[in-house]
Order: C-alpha cells, then sequence, then structure tokens
C-alpha cells in the first residue's frame, strides 16, 4: 500500500532480518575476539583508539592496564555486551577485516533484491540496528551482493534509545519526518516490533527458516504480519 503524501518508508533491522544471524555470532564476532589483542597492541596510542580504550577502562572500574582490559573487552564479547567503547573498537577491527577481504558480509538474496525494488519504486529506506552506524555502514558496503549503501537514506543505532522502547520509533519517525503510519518496520524481533506497533508503525515479522526453523504462528506472532522473504512484502 501506498499513502497519500507517496511511497511509506521503511525501517530495517539487519541481523536475522536482512543478514544471517549466524553471520554477526559466528563470523563478526569471534573475527573481532581474535583480532582485539593485536590491533589494541598496534593501536593504543592512536587517539581515535586511545579514546575508546580509556572510556572502556573507566567503564570497567578504572583498568589501568591494556592487557588486561584487553580481557575484559573479549569478556564483554562473549556476553554480548552492547556498550559503545566496544562496539566502536570492534568497528574499526570489521572495517580492517573487510578492507582486506578476510570476510564478506552475508544478506539474503531475496533482501537484496527487495531493498533493491523498493528503493526504485522510491520508497526511503532506513536502517536501525543495535550495532553502530559505522558498523551497519560497513556491512552495506561490503555485502556478498555488493555495496548496497546507496539504496539507504538513514541510519539508526541504539542513541535513538533502545529498540524494545516505543519512544525511540517516535524519535525515527521525526529524524525521517514521517507520520509513524507511513513507515514500515521489519524485525525477526517480536518485542521491537511490539515496540514500533506501540508507536504507532505498520511492522511485519521476518520469520526465515534459516534463523528460526520453527515457524512462529498464531498467537506467538502478536498479531503482526508475517513473511519468511522480503518477496512477500509489498509496503
Amino acid at each position: 500500500m501506498t499513502s497519500k503524501s507517496g511511497p511509506r518508508a521503511i525501517v530495517t533491522d539487519i541481523e536475522g532480518t536482512t543478514s544471517s544471524i549466524s553471520f554477526v555470532k559466528d563470523v563478526l564476532f569471534p573475527y573481532a575476539r581474535r583480532a582485539l589483542p593485536a590491533f589494541v597492541r598496534a593501536r593504543r596510542h592512536a587517539p581515535e583508539v586511545r579514546h575508546w580504550l580509556d572510556a572502556a577502562a573507566v567503564d570497567a572500574g578504572g583498568v589501568c592496564d591494556d592487557e588486561m582490559l584487553i580481557e575484559v573487552l573479549q569478556g564483554w564479547i562473549d556476553a554480548d555486551r552492547k556498550h559503545t567503547a566496544l562496539k566502536a573498537l570492534q568497528g574499526m577491527i570489521w572495517e580492517a577485516g573487510y578492507s582486506s577481504a578476510d570476510f564478506t558480509a552475508h544478506i539474503y538474496p531475496d533482501a537484496a533484491l527487495g531493498l533493491a525494488r523498493w528503493h526504485a519504486a522510491g520508497h526511503p529506506l532506513y536502517v536501525y540496528s543495535s550495532g553502530s552506524v559505522p558498523a551497519q555502514k560497513l556491512l552495506f558496503g561490503h555485502t556478498n551482493a555488493g555495496d548496497l549503501r546507496p539504496l539507504f537514506s538513514g541510519w539508526f543505532d541504539t542513541e535513538v534509545g533502545g529498540k524494545r522502547d516505543a519512544a525511540s520509533y517516535r524519535h525515527i519517525c521525526t529524524a525521517v519526518n514521517r507520520p509513524a503510519g507511513e513507515v514500515l518496520f521489519l524485525s525477526d524481533v517480536i518485542e521491537e516490533l511490539d515496540a514500533a506497533h506501540d508507536a504507532g508503525m505498520d511492522t511485519a515479522l521476518v520469520d526465515r527458516r534459516e534463523d528460526y526453523p520453527q515457524p512462529r504462528l498464531g498467537e506467538s506472532t502478536h498479531d503482526h504480519r508475517r513473511v519468511e522473504t522480503f518477496a512477500a512484502i509489498e509496503p
């Protein structure tokens, strides 16, 4: 459906929605964990790296030794802690990995085709992910379908708020200058969709068999529209 004011805006999650959960879990996080010690030892005196190391050290209780801080940061990676300093450092490490072609970002073929189709139809596209905006841009700039960054009009991370907080989605609607009813949010996480719905957005549950072998049906969808691929979505 297209609103009277023009094509609707589409906001998409990444992990489990455009890209496999396993890519982040089994490729990106382990790569950052392995590369972290050498990265810190080689670049700890660079101002942009030192800033985030110091920020992490303060939040870790005043850790003064970089070797000890490396262990703390690796522990945060293991615990999937959403810490701003950790995300910034991971982003720098991933940038080096992408640049050296150590890996390519996974994106589902139907997602790449759907995003291109919606962009061509005039739908403004946005990303909202718990990963930092620089990390989002790195991922979409180095996918197995090529550089998809030109398809997007904007990027949002948890600086706008938590993904399970309705206020975050209201902030996004304000930022993209659209009434909530003209914005469609795509995610694989029910609680995120609930928050977007509470903010007045339209929603679609992306329930991929690759990531969720047991389909979520009936009451488990919380009445969100359910699709298994982007091909089934008509904005």
